[in-house]
Formats: C-alpha cells, sequence, structure tokens
C-alpha cells in the first residue's frame, strides 16, 4: 500500500489554512450518504481549528452510487470556473439532485458559464483529474468512504466530530 501523495497547491482543492500545521485530506463521494454525514463536521471543524488545512479528492463509488462520477466531474468544472467549493457545498447539500439536469441546475445557480459547462461534461475535460483523485486513494488502501487522512496517516475510525477531533488536536500538540 503506497502512501498519500503529498498535497499540491497547484492541484489540490485546499480550503481553511493554506499551509496549515494540520492536514486533514478527504476522499470523498457526493452521493455517498456517509460523506454526506461528514460534510458538515468537517465545516464544524474548519469553524473552530483555523490552523487546519482541509483537501478533497475524488472517490466516487460508482457501483454504489452511479451519479457519483459525473458530480465529481461537475464539481471539476465549476472549479475551472473559480467556484469549486462552491458547488462541492451545493453537491453535498442537495445529494438526491445530482442527474444531468440538476448538475446543470446547480451550475446555472452558481452563476457558471453553461454553456462551457456543458460542454466540459459532455467532452470529459475533467475525467482525468478524478480518475487521478480515485486512483491514488485506491493506492493508499481506501476501503470505502469518506476516508480521511490526518497528516498523511489514514484515519480507520469514524468521521463523527468527536473522533476527527481528537486525532487532529493530537496532531497539533
Amino acid at each position: 500500500m503506497a502512501g498519500i501523495p503529498a498535497v499540491d497547491p497547484d492541484r489540490d482543492h485546499i480550503r481553511g489554512d493554506p499551509v496549515g500545521r494540520v492536514t486533514l485530506v478527504e476522499y470523498g463521494d457526493f452521493q455517498c450518504p456517509y460523506c454526506g454525514d461528514a460534510y458538515p463536521v468537517v465545516r464544524e471543524l474548519l469553524e473552530n481549528y483555523d490552523w487546519l488545512r482541509f483537501v478533497f479528492r475524488h472517490m466516487p463509488l460508482p457501483d454504489l452510487h452511479p451519479r457519483a462520477p459525473a458530480a465529481a466531474e461537475a464539481a471539476e468544472a465549476a472549479g475551472a470556473q473559480g467556484h469549486f467549493w462552491e458547488m462541492h457545498d451545493r453537491l453535498f447539500e442537495h445529494q438526491h439532485a445530482l442527474s444531468d439536469a440538476a448538475l446543470r441546475e446547480h451550475a446555472g445557480a452558481l452563476g457558471l458559464d453553461l454553456e462551457r459547462f456543458d460542454r466540459e461534461l459532455r467532452e470529459g475535460v475533467h475525467k482525468a483529474r478524478v480518475d487521478e483523485d480515485y486512483a491514488s486513494g485506491a493506492g493508499s488502501g481506501i476501503p470505502s468512504t469518506p476516508r480521511f487522512f490526518v497528516n498523511g496517516a489514514i484515519h480507520l475510525g469514524s468521521a463523527n466530530e468527536p473522533e476527527l477531533r481528537r486525532v487532529i488536536e493530537a496532531e497539533f500538540g
């Protein structure tokens, strides 16, 4: 099992402190109900720890969540227009609205260039990026989503707030 790839500020989606003392990396799936449960937990951790750096990487599991790959590509298409985090949040807040039409509605609500968004999804412009994230997660030994890494170490425990807080605070020292 390979370790987690290092965070690359030029590639990765980073929220919180860009050079945070503790880095929390999530491999997630926008259609996964457990990832949906973890979403507000991460938001709360970021609100409480101004020194935390959060990175989201895609790990769509199409056998369980058939709309997850399209949602991941939609997030990347939004990111190409400077709105990754807005789409990330919207997808988790509307997990049951991931059809092609719903993804387009989300893009419209964010004020994206819809012609560009549609073309990029149709042409699979962001598929390689999603596939790279998935491959790095699979190579890091991820058994399911959501899966978190804290300062590069896999966290096999629960994604609940008290447990993640304990692990993050232990890393902060």
